[in-house]
């Protein structure tokens, strides 16, 4: 570095990585992530008190939710080009690699980037139509894209399952740690990724392209490049979390419900909303905070005076209605909001610490 010594190039690089000189939001990150990391060492797996009822297992599924609103979010909520079909790529890659380990006996080592080669390409040919068309013509390709291979699906469920899923799918470990762990390192590669990418040229690029499009390629950019380049990259790390699923969290059994299905693309649309759209760390906060909280309603069994039902049978109204709230109260999304807000507070005290007038007493 010019104009630096070694010395101070070396204190400069050390305050970056250094944890205790990050900003509290980061610092609050790291500590989320190290809670997620100690989670299941820290009690026996059949009682682990401190997080109640949510077990290993559903925490394993909240983890996979997570990434796969991460790569809805990093397509729609940076490009704008509004996705109502998202679990095509997951299904996708589901399913490529549950059926060449079922079908052809293929490794689980083989098995499982092919399923991510074969989202990839999926995401290559949803991401083309969007060069030509946009808003609700592409949203509604995207929508009728899954439901056309689902029916093929059906059509052909001598090989796929069926309705019913393909079972006898290899499994990297039927012990519940042991695939939390894979979630977590899965949960951990994809926001590194999609930090990486979307805090850099290309991410600013791919904001600008939702902003105004025509503005970038006004200088010289070519959009279809960088949008090509998003649903790709949506496809791979989406294949990878549904071939990860179902030889983990699912254990071996791929159903159309639950990688392909299109309550499942909603979803991922909500929890984006919910944690906040186009800024990645409120996508994965929101798909945390979207699975476990529905998770936890659905095994309440209080019950609710007047109507004298548990909690637990009408846990989807219920969530539904919390879900509608946050959408009316907190439009921009949990995450933005709590920035928000935070930094309305610093500015507060920043204010009061002036002296009256603010100049020096």
């Amino acid at each position: 570095m010019a104009g630096k010594t070694e010395a101070e190039t070396a204190d400069t690089v050390g305050l970056t990585i250094n944890p205790l000189e990050l900003p509290r939001r980061h610092q609050l990150g790291l500590l989320g992530l190290v809670a997620f990391a100690v989670l299941p060492l820290a009690a026996p797996v059949e009682a682990i008190g401190f997080i109640s009822s949510l077990t290993v297992l559903q925490v394993t599924g909240a983890l996979f939710f997570a990434v796969y609103v991460m790569t809805w979010d990093v397509v729609s909520g940076y490009t704008g080009e509004i996705s109502f079909g998202h679990a095509l790529f997951i299904g996708v890659g589901a399913y490529t690699s549950g059926m060449l380990n079922v079908h052809i006996g293929l490794p689980l080592v083989a098995s499982i980037p092919a399923g991510v080669i074969a989202a990839s390409l999926a995401g290559l040919l949803i991401g083309f139509p969007s060069l030509r068309v946009k808003g609700p013509y592409f949203s509604l390709i995207t929508l009728v894209t899954p439901i056309i291979l689902l029916r093929v699906f059906v059509y052909f469920s001598d090989v796929t399952g069926g309705e019913t899923g393909l079972f006898g799918i290899g499994t990297i470990s039927l012990d519940p740690v042991t695939n939390y762990y894979v979630a977590f390192a899965l949960f951990v590669f994809a926001l590194a990724v999609f930090l990486a990418i979307t805090r850099s040229d290309a991410g600013q690029i791919l904001t600008a392209i939702r902003e105004d499009e025509d503005a970038v390629v006004s200088v010289g950019l070519n959009p279809a490049k960088y949008k090509l380049f998003a649903f790709v990259l949506s496809g791979a790390i989406g294949g990878l979390g549904g071939a990860l699923y179902v030889h983990t969290y699912a254990q071996g059994v791929a159903t159309p419900s639950e990688t392909l299905g299109l309550v499942l693309s909603i979803e991922l649309i909500v929890a984006t909303i919910l944690g906040g759209i186009g800024t990645i760390t409120g996508a994965a906060i929101g798909g945390l905070f979207f699975f476990l909280v529905r998770t936890w309603l659905r095994n309440v069994e209080v019950t609710i005076p007047v109507l004298a039902v548990p909690v637990s049978e009408l846990y989807f109204l219920i969530f539904g209605l919390i879900t509608l709230g946050f959408l009316f109260f907190l439009p921009e999304g949990l995450v933005p909001r709590v920035l928000m807000e935070a930094k309305r507070l610093r500015g507060r005290s920043a204010a009061d610490a002036q002296p009256d007038g603010g100049g020096e007493p």
